[in-house]
């Protein structure tokens, strides 16, 4: 489990309050049906895509052809930033992202989450289809429903 922290604003921005649930921040993750990936090209331009994705055991799942400017980008600065759409309850992931080959157990449950989540799509996807994903590991969340209320920082180890 993160350990949850009140974000520290500077003067004029409100002070935190209270901090959110992991849980309530986790389902979130889980249930968002698009996601915005931040990552850094060689020469320092940011890049931002919308993608979809699946929050799995608290590591943020996602694929790509090897040719797309986020796969390229993370395989040479593995920094990055996720976030969900919506600016008044936010949710920012910062962390490591690496290529995975999830245990065949978790590569089925992966598939399962994807055609259940993205049904409309036609997805079809079976455990093969996960046997080689991206995975961002978070360093930190920080989310807020009643900003500057209830921002809070999570903290990964």
């Amino acid at each position: 489990m993160p350990t949850a922290t009140k974000i520290s604003f500077p003067k004029g921005y409100g002070t935190a309050k209270k901090v959110l649930a992991w849980a309530e921040v986790r389902a979130r993750l889980e249930e968002a049906r698009a996601y915005w990936l931040a990552t850094t090209r060689p020469d320092g331009a940011p890049h931002v895509v919308p993608v979809d994705g699946l929050w799995v055991d608290d590591v943020w799942y996602y694929g790509g052809a090897p040719d797309t400017v986020h796969r390229r980008t993370v395989s040479q600065n593995p920094r990055a930033v996720m976030h969900l759409a919506d600016p008044l309850q936010a949710v920012i992931v910062e962390g490591v992202v690496r290529g995975e080959r999830p245990s065949p157990e978790l590569a089925q449950r992966l598939a399962n989450a994807s055609n259940t989540k993205y049904t409309e799509y036609g997805y079809r996807n079976d455990a093969t289809a996960y046997a080689d994903v991206l995975a961002l590991f978070p360093t930190s969340v920080l989310a807020w429903t009643a900003f500057p209320n209830d921002a809070t920082r999570f903290g990964f180890d």
